[in-house]
């Protein structure tokens, strides 16, 4: 019985090909007691499997976070098989605005302790006593209303290259770093404010609202189905796009353009730019903003050092990465000393709305 990928990702990419099928593109999460995690992993790889889903699924006692790819053909079997689920029938599905047969190469479902790394202990408060979850109108409402703070939930490489207008985006690399941030910078609105929140899909805020509301916020909104959600709606339903500049999202795309906006800068030039690429040497791999002259130059290289390695011999390169692991150092998001241009990272503080000391927090 097959339970784990057996094809490398270049066998998987020339199948995909071969098939000639237009595959969509598809996130979903949802918060549930799963007994026994590793049982329902299992369960999962052998239907999806022969549904040829591919993608990056992580399950745990608290639930399933998914992104996926699967043929087109084969959604109404997958929303079948979803729906024969208790706790994920008629679960919301986010499905990509830009398609990308090449999203995915490998099936990868993995046991976590948590579906999301937020660093929280969950039996210190109610997860489920969430914030108020509002559509796009709404949304749009809210962040014109005086009264609200804007708050990104995503970390400074996301919010980089796209985020929604006066939008407080926190110069964080983890959602668990921005949780006591935020909460700590937020204090004095805890009364008077309305906290209102957003990120790619909506997992984050569902336990982002729920400790803040624990942690005494009154007011807490967050935006139904996340960015993804919303510009699906702003587009059916006619509403003004609020959100400038693409949205970065967690598969071999890296972006989705939401508007035609530019706010980001290529970190090797100071070009207007939004493309992330990764560093071509794979002891590297930085990941970070490239334009294309820049991607020429430097051979899809984040510096000279890493593109002197990268035209070594592969034997010569595997060599001198022996031993060195995958610490701390390797796979940065967009954080390097010898990039040239530093990004645009606004801070809460910078952020914040003024507070008149003489007036009325009630």
């Amino acid at each position: 019985m097959q339970l784990y990928n057996s094809l490398s990702a270049k066998e998987r990419e020339e199948l995909i090909t071969k098939a000639g099928k237009d595959r969509l593109t598809i996130s979903f999460y949802t918060y549930a007691k799963i007994g026994n995690p590793q049982i329902f992993r299992n369960h999962l790889f052998l239907a999806w499997d022969e549904l040829h889903v591919l993608g990056r699924i992580y399950v745990a006692n608290e639930g399933i976070n998914a992104q996926l790819s699967l043929p087109a053909d084969n959604f109404n079997a997958f929303k079948a098989h979803l729906d024969s689920i208790t706790f994920l029938e008629n679960v919301r599905l986010n499905i990509a605005l830009e398609q990308d047969n090449y999203s995915f190469l490998k099936l990868k479902i993995k046991v976590r302790h948590k579906i999301l790394a937020d660093g929280l202990n969950d039996e210190t408060f109610d997860v489920t006593n969430k914030g108020v979850h509002v559509n796009a109108e709404r949304f749009n409402d809210l962040i014109e209303d005086e009264n609200t703070i804007l708050v990104d939930m995503r970390n400074h490489y996301e919010s980089e290259i796209g985020q929604f207008k006066n939008a407080m985006t926190p110069d964080v690399d983890t959602f668990r770093e921005s949780l006591d941030l935020i909460a700590e910078d937020l204090e004095p609105h805890k009364e008077d404010k309305n906290i209102v929140m957003y990120c790619t899909g909506g997992i984050r805020c569902e336990k982002a609202s729920a400790y803040y509301k624990h942690q005494g916020f009154k007011k807490v909104f967050q935006l139904e189905g996340g960015i993804i959600n919303y510009v699906r709606q702003i587009e059916e339903q006619g509403l003004e796009n609020k959100f400038i500049g693409k949205n970065f999202v967690f598969d071999e795309r890296r972006s989705e353009r939401i508007s035609d906006d530019i706010i980001a800068q290529c970190h090797q030039c100071g070009k207007p730019c939004d493309t992330h690429t990764n560093c071509a040497n794979e002891a590297c791999h930085l990941l970070f903003i490239q334009c294309d002259e820049c991607k020429a130059e430097m051979e899809n290289c984040c510096s000279t050092t890493c593109m002197d390695i990268n035209r070594l011999p592969y034997e010569e390169q595997k060599a001198l990465r022996k031993g060195q692991g995958n610490s701390n150092d390797i796979f940065k998001k967009g954080r390097a000393d010898h990039l040239k241009v530093s990004k645009n990272l606004r801070n809460i503080e910078e952020k914040m709305p003024a507070v008149d000391e003489n007036s009325s927090t009630d």
